[in-house]
């Protein structure tokens, strides 16, 4: 766990989560986030003894996206950070792989989303739906590859997330004819299949920058990390 570290204090710890784990699970057995890291922190001297370590979970990524979190060591960090996202002051970007290429280069998508609990689907609903919540985000276009073996294009976005909803990005790019690849809950029947042709098993969404205040200094935090999934790495090197 150690190496998804990307950088830890006293008040808070910010970690890199592998697409396939969850942010947080009651399911017996299977691998999550706040366990393991507070595994992790259980092994440190200051907190041997003294019982299970507290890690505030301030927010989160669905499991089979990949990307940065940032925890709270302390309770008053935790509600620091939290006060953040209400506010807006706790910014999002994330990379996504969509099928095709994109109408316009770059926009703001604004919508409002229904969350369906037995489904755990969301979907865009008119503003007067009960209990509609208004989702925004804005997107660019960074560059758009050919699969050549397919002859199908493909193409990296870069997107600032501005409130967090269930499953808003991929239900937002979808709904604006962007679906991700490797979405089997909301990409369109073309994206899924391209999807299985290439082997994308995660959804193509990282959340690659993070940037706060630092709940005890003040001090204006960004931390990035660049995907590993595969799907990602033609755009960063030499192509597909």
């Amino acid at each position: 766990m150690k190496k998804y570290i990307v950088y830890e204090d006293r008040d808070i710890l910010v970690a890199y989560k592998p697409a396939g784990i969850a942010t947080q699970t009651a399911r017996l057995g299977q691998q999550d986030m706040v366990s393991e890291l507070k595994n992790y922190l259980s092994g440190q001297p200051q907190y041997r003894g003294k019982g299970e370590p507290y890690l505030g979970l301030v927010h989160r990524l669905d499991q089979p996206v990949a990307g940065i979190l940032v925890f709270g060591k302390t309770k008053e960090a935790a509600a620091s950070l939290s006060r953040q996202i209400a506010e807006g002051k706790l910014h999002k970007y994330y990379y996504a792989v969509i099928y095709g290429r994109p109408e316009k280069e770059k926009g703001t998508l604004c919508d409002y989303l229904y969350k369906d609990g037995k489904t755990n689907m969301s979907r865009i609903v008119a503003e007067d739906f009960p209990q509609a919540k208004k989702a925004r985000l804005s997107y660019r276009c960074v560059n758009t590859l050919m699969a050549l073996e397919m002859q199908e294009e493909i193409s990296l976005m870069e997107i600032e997330l501005f409130t967090g909803r269930h499953h808003q990005i991929r239900v937002q790019m979808a709904h604006a004819g962007m679906p991700l690849l490797g979405d089997s809950k909301y990409g369109s029947e073309e994206d899924k299949e391209f999807s299985r042709q290439i082997g994308v098993k995660n959804v193509a969404l990282c959340a690659f920058c993070l940037q706060f205040i630092h709940p005890a200094t003040g001090k204006n935090m960004k931390f990035e990390r660049m995907p590993e999934e595969e799907i990602f790495l033609p755009f960063f090197g030499s192509g597909i």
